[in-house]
């Protein structure tokens, strides 16, 4: 259920659209409409007893759950463990809490140790059942694009460079890593990805240069680049974390923030709306029409309306024009595997598709700004926290 495919956004309702998922409950449970604006169970968090909550204990809303049923207990590191945060979540449901949790001591202790400038990046990428390079195995990971975003001590923010390479046939990977090299080696300044990916497909690209040998001139020195930011897999044979390893920011959204207008989501297009609408400081900057780089002029990122923020990620211009937005949500789910679906599916037709100049050119403009709206969620992150510290100090 938690994964239904026939769900339908309030939005989508209004349209006439109906929801397999509300009818199936319906039907089951004798719910009415009202039920289902009562987070369940499916919302919490990280949790493996869903199916004992609504199979055995007859607990489907969150408001049915009981502290036992949790025991949220510390797990000796800092910031809130997997099952504090689980019951931060309930508890907040319960007392009708619609606060957002912010531990600003312990992420502060957090940033001190952080070096200036700071360096957001980004990839999207690809990993196929077809490969779309001669030579190649299934399943290869390719690393097409990235975005870069950097911030300065005194808090000005540049989108300080991207790459994107879409010809017919190119293996790109080698290239992606040496103007990443470029861009981050020019100072010591800490870099930040969110979540696993941009650390996973490193080592991907690492196993190959090193499957290349000495085929690849500066192979030695990618290998070393990508032993300095990185940590190893766990599948790796050859075991290292790198002095200047990526900070990973999924981690501290989920060791120090919580939003209940995130209901238990933390990927970034969740975390983002809920922090634009909680931060004072946001709104006041991103309303402004001032946002320059070499794929937005004059943009402004924050609109409100009905007193609630505008998803930036609406704004942006429908990547594809013959894909419906509910089959682009189901491509850019929270999903390892699924990553960055749109991008992929954009890559691969420019890969495989007949197309014009002019499309092609459309579709690699689209990539940029996705890519870049990103890295510039994550600097956003990182604003309305750094404000609240402060705030708090």
């Amino acid at each position: 259920c938690g994964k239904c495919e026939f769900q339908c956004s309030k939005e989508e309702e209004t349209k006439g659209l109906r929801s397999g998922f509300k009818e199936c409950w319906k039907q089951t449970l004798g719910w009415s409409d009202d039920d289902f604006a009562e987070p369940n169970v499916l919302e919490l968090w990280s949790s493996r007893k869903k199916d004992h909550f609504i199979q055995i204990e007859e607990k489907i809303k969150l408001t049915e759950l009981e502290m036992d049923d949790i025991l949220p207990e510390s797990d000796d590191r800092p910031g809130l463990s997997v099952k504090e945060r689980q019951w931060l979540q309930i508890e907040k449901v319960q007392t009708g809490d619609e606060e957002a949790f912010f531990d600003a001591t312990g992420l502060k202790l957090e940033m001190d140790k952080w070096v200036y400038p700071l360096h957001f990046i980004d990839f999207e990428t690809s990993m196929v059942a077809i490969p779309f390079n001669k030579g190649k195995r299934p399943y290869e990971a390719i690393a097409f694009q990235f975005s870069h975003h950097l911030v300065q001590k005194d808090g000005t923010v540049t989108h300080a460079g991207e790459y994107l390479e879409t010809r017919i046939g190119l293996f790109p990977n080698f290239d992606f890593v040496r103007e990443l090299k470029r861009q981050l080696e020019k100072d010591q300044g800490t870099i930040f990805r969110y979540a696993t990916h941009e650390n996973t497909y490193l080592n991907h690209i690492y196993r190959q240069l090193k499957e290349e040998g000495t085929s690849i001139p500066d192979g030695e020195k990618l290998c070393d680049f990508i032993k300095s930011i990185t940590a190893s897999s766990s599948s790796s044979a050859e075991k290292w974390a790198g002095k200047r390893m990526m900070v990973d920011l999924w981690h501290l959204v989920k060791r120090y923030y919580y939003d209940p207008k995130t209901r238990g989501q933390n990927s970034i297009k969740n975390v983002l709306p809920a922090i634009l609408n909680s931060s004072d400081f946001l709104k006041a900057k991103y309303s402004q029409r001032n946002y320059n780089s070499a794929n937005f002029k004059n943009w402004q990122w924050l609109e409100i309306k009905n007193d609630e923020v505008v998803d930036p990620y609406k704004k942006l211009p429908k990547m594809f024009q013959d894909v419906s937005d509910k089959n682009i949500q189901l491509l850019s789910e929270e999903d390892e595997l699924r990553n960055g679906g749109a991008a992929l599916t954009a890559y691969a037709r420019m890969q495989f598709s007949s197309m014009s100049e002019i499309e092609r050119a459309e579709l690699a403009s689209a990539l940029k700004r996705y890519c870049e709206l990103d890295t510039l969620a994550m600097v956003m992150i990182f604003e309305a926290w750094r404000e609240w510290i402060a705030s708090a100090t």
